[in-house]
């Protein structure tokens, strides 16, 4: 009698251990999690290039500037309205008057680093 329970036992834990392994089932990610983490990257990149664009593209605009020493890096000079600024090589002495591209968003930056000026 308990050979027969011992061996229904045996063929129940057997069927249970098979029934376990044949019904793995390998899911494979959905379309729409993929998309989404797609999304997220485009918009990542989008957000990236906005900021590039918009806030550290120069902004370039010709004045009129005093050449205040000229160095090995390039001619230091005085925008008219008081900002320093690296107009780059130039044939000028310090003193002389001439035309420059100023970065425009340089002399943003300073003054929000300058709040007196």
């Amino acid at each position: 009698m308990f050979e027969n329970l011992d061996l229904i036992f045996i063929q129940s834990y057997h069927n249970n251990i098979m029934s376990a392994v044949n019904n793995r089932s390998d899911k494979k990610p959905r379309k729409n999690t993929t998309f989404v983490i797609a999304g997220v990257i485009a918009l990542g990149a989008g957000l990236l290039f906005a900021y590039l664009m918009f806030y550290t593209a120069p902004s370039e605009i010709m004045e009129i500037v005093k050449v205040i020493a000229v160095t090995s890096d390039g001619c230091i000079a005085e925008t008219m309205d008081g900002y320093a600024v690296n107009i780059g090589d130039c044939n000028a002495n310090p003193g002389q008057y001439v035309d420059a591209l100023v970065d425009q968003k340089t002399k943003e930056r300073a003054a929000l680093m300058n709040p007196t000026s």
